[in-house]
This record gives structure tokens, sequence and C-alpha cells, in this order.
């Protein structure tokens, strides 16, 4: 179904009336069932809410060392419980859970007035199982491999512009790039009037504060300052990616075309010829703008990091100059994954539960929800010896020395619903770090720490690095 694109200021504030109010969390589980939970801080919801949204680097270990592996969060509104665990065993319980109790899509719901209910992070059961199904084919092996040449040409054109001896901050220009990789190889967007149009609209979306991200939880807010100016960016944004895909529809030759809305809308007719149901405007634009939250900034962030450390360690810079010189793809995508359990952009994987389950040895009611603590899940010291030093080896099998497994190293969450783009980020990833170290070598300036922003983590100053030409 195709839209006008003078309806879609209705399609969003319609979609902020149904998903506003929402938080991390479904129903509130029966009262009287509190003491079936492990223990927690019994601050006000609405503070612990928002110390975890925005002081989660201290408050997940703070946790940790008062209550144990395994604690309660009472968030806003409704003070429903979101139990933490960090140990690999119960991740692993929870992410081999039943989806039909293990609920991912209520546990995101805080997103929904940006993503929508259509996205792959929000839906659950059969409507999540058909638009995995639409949007698999998308990032497969051989679309991935088609996609390849298009982020290096993204990358190369990046960082040709870097100037040597200067000092930058690369969390801009990795932003700067991955933006780049977002809308011209997943939404397929090549003219430049239309680039110079998305590209302030995605970074007001991107750049949004925990704050906005807590008053969606109270939709009154949306009357006032950043609140409203969310919304209207919203139907800005909106109103281009409509456009979009209302024009895409219409060509000739979208077989041939190597972005990834082309590819959904290939699976989408396919889909519809055998007598299923294709993606709607709605659903598609959904998706995008998942795939654009989860993929951009995410990336980005990783990324800059991975400079960072390869700038304060000048033997494994030396060995990553190497591999990018080599073509040693499985080295820079273990640099990739270490800086991503080092500095999780991330901080948690949540599910809610449909029914009462018993989760990491606890009878929890329905309407909890639970997940692992990336943040504590990265720096467990069983899982990963000497935690707090960079090192890429972990990722590598070597005598007496197994990788990390999936319920270690969780960055894209796990089971059924790990994301769809996990592949996506980790190619272009290593296609970024190829086309910088093949030109550079790269030098760290200053101290860094993580910052929050949105619902991701960032490097507070911006990762600053200086190159200089090999």
């Amino acid at each position: 179904m195709s839209l006008d694109t003078a309806d879609t200021r209705h399609l969003t504030m319609e979609r902020f009336a149904r998903t506003s109010g929402q938080s991390v969390g479904g129903p509130a589980p029966a009262r009287g069932t509190s003491s079936a939970l492990p223990p927690g801080p019994r601050w006000p919801a609405i503070v612990q809410t928002a110390a975890l949204m925005r002081f989660r680097h201290q408050l997940h270990p703070y946790l940790q060392r008062r209550y144990g592996e395994a604690f309660t969060l009472r968030l806003a509104p409704g003070s429903r419980p979101l139990v933490m665990f960090s140990s690999p065993e119960v991740t692993k319980e929870i992410f081999a859970g039943d989806p039909a109790v293990f609920h991912a899509g209520r546990g995101n719901a805080i997103l929904g007035p940006v993503m929508g209910e259509h996205s792959l992070l929000l839906q659950d059961g059969e409507e999540h199982h058909r638009a995995r199904k639409l949007v698999m084919p998308a990032f497969l092996g051989h679309a991935l491999r088609g996609y390849r040449s298009m982020v290096a040409a993204v990358a190369a054109d990046e960082v040709e512009g870097w100037r040597e001896g200067e000092t930058f901050t690369s969390l801009d220009r990795m932003n700067a790039l991955t933006l780049e990789v977002i809308l011209r190889v997943v939404f397929g967007v090549t003219d430049e009037q239309r680039l110079a149009a998305l590209r302030p609209a995605v970074n007001r979306t991107v750049e949004i504060s925990p704050a906005v991200l807590l008053g969606w939880a109270y939709p009154l807010l949306q009357r006032f300052g950043p609140w409203r100016r969310t919304v209207e960016n919203q139907v800005e944004l909106d109103r281009l990616m409509y456009a979009e895909i209302r024009e895409r529809r219409s060509a000739d030759d979208l077989a041939e075309r190597g972005d990834v809305l082309s590819k959904l809308l290939v699976a989408s007719a396919a889909a519809e010829a055998q007598g299923e149901k294709g993606l709607s405007d709605v659903e598609l634009r959904d998706q995008l703008v998942t795939l654009l939250l989860a993929g951009h900034e995410t990336t980005a962030s990783a990324l800059s990091w991975a400079l960072v450390e390869l700038g304060r360690h000048p033997d494994l810079l030396a060995r990553s100059l190497r591999a990018a010189d080599d073509a040693d793809d499985a080295w820079l995508e273990a640099v990739l994954k270490e800086s991503m359990r080092l500095h999780p952009i991330i901080p948690m994987v949540v599910r809610t539960l449909m029914r009462d389950t018993t989760v990491g040895g606890y009878d929890l009611p329905a309407g909890t929800t639970v997940g692992p603590s990336i943040i504590l899940s990265h720096q467990n010291s069983t899982s990963f010896p000497d935690a707090e030093a960079f090192s890429p080896e972990r990722f590598l099998p070597g005598e007496g020395r197994e990788v990390p497994s999936l319920s270690q190293w969780i960055p894209f969450g796990g089971g059924v619903r790990r994301c769809i783009g996990a592949g996506f980020s980790l190619m272009e990833g290593v296609e970024v770090l190829r086309e910088v170290l093949t030109r550079y070598e790269v030098e760290a300036m200053g101290p860094e720490e993580p910052k929050v922003r949105n619902i991701t983590s960032v490097p507070r100053f911006g990762a600053r690095v200086r190159v200089r030409r090999r």
C-alpha cells in the first residue's frame, strides 16, 4: 500500500498517540508479588528510571556490588519491575526462552514513538516472525557481499578528506560516515538535494537526550520544549521517508538496485505474488527507521572507540596496519568486537514475561521485564580474563583459548531476537577500519570515557585522534 505524502503528519501524530505513555515492560505485575523479585534500591521509580538512563555505567556496577548477580529496578510510569542479571548461564536461559513468554517487543516499548509499532524491535509473536521473514533476505551473506563495495566507497570518500597532523573528534567523523552509509546503502538515496534534506532530520533523531526518551512516558510533555521539537522533527523525517518509499515503489529497476530499501520492496512484491501480505509504506518506514537508529550511531561509536584503543596501543596498531594491508578481516573484526565489548554501546537486552516464569532461580510474575546487563556481562572476569584490557586476541581462536560465546559477548542481543543487522554492522566496521588503516597511522589524544546520548553510550570527549599518512 502506497501513501500520499500529504497524509504523513496524520500518521506521525497517530503513532505518537498510540505509543507514548509506555516505558520498558508490559503491564505491572499483580500487587503482593514484590517478595518474589530480587532485591533492589527503594528510591522513587522516577529516580531509578532517570538513573538507569543517565548514569548506567555507574549504576549497573554499583547495584551488582550492593545486591549481587541479580537485582531489581522499578521504572516509571507505574513502578514496573526490571530484573537484571549478568551471568552467561542466565543470559543463555533468557535468550533460549519461549518467544511466546519472553516478549522482546514489550521490553523495547519506550522506543515506539520514533521506531513505530511495526519495528522488528517492538514486535512479538507472528507479527515479528512475518516481518523478520520479509526483512531477512536483505541481510543474508550474498546481500552483504553486495553492500561491501558500496560501504568501502563511502568510507574512502570520508577518510581521504582527513587532514594529517590535525587533532579531530573521530566520533563526529564516524557519525558522518555511518550516516552516509545508512542514507546511500540502506535507504538508497543518492540525489544530493534529498541527502541534504535527510541528514539534519536524521541527526536530530539520533541526538535526542535521555530526558526526551524519559518524557515519552508522559504524553503531555509533547506540547512543550524539546519534546515538541522531537515530534516536529519526526513529522519532517516521516514526510521525507514516505516520499522516498512512494517514488521507489514506482521504479522499474528494483531488482538491479543494490540498496536495502529496494531489496525489501522486491521481497515484499514476491510475498504478495505468493498470496501473502507484503510490507506497507508504514511498515517499510518503521523498519528503515529501526535500521537507522540501530545501525548508525552504534556502529559509529564502536568505530571511534576502536580508533582510540588502537591509538593507545602501538603494538596493536602495528598489527592492525598489517591486517589492513593483508586483507586480514578476522583481525579487523576482532578489533571491532573487542571495542564493542570493552565499551558497550547499549546497556542491556530485555524481555517482558507474559506469564509467571522461573528465571535465574527466581519465580517471577507475569509483567516483569528481565534481561542481562551488557555492561556487567562484558566485564565478567570469568568470561573475559583481564577484562579491563583491550585485547582483540580474545576473539580469535588460539591454543588453549576459545572465542567468547553468544551468551558472553552480547552487543547484538541473542536467540531468535538477535539483531538482524549484526552481520551488516560488522561488515561495515571492517570495511571502514580497512579504509582508515591502509592510509593512516592513528594516535589517541587525551583521556576518554563513556557518556549517555539517547539510548546509546558514546565517547564523552568525541574520541579525539590525530592521523599521519603512512
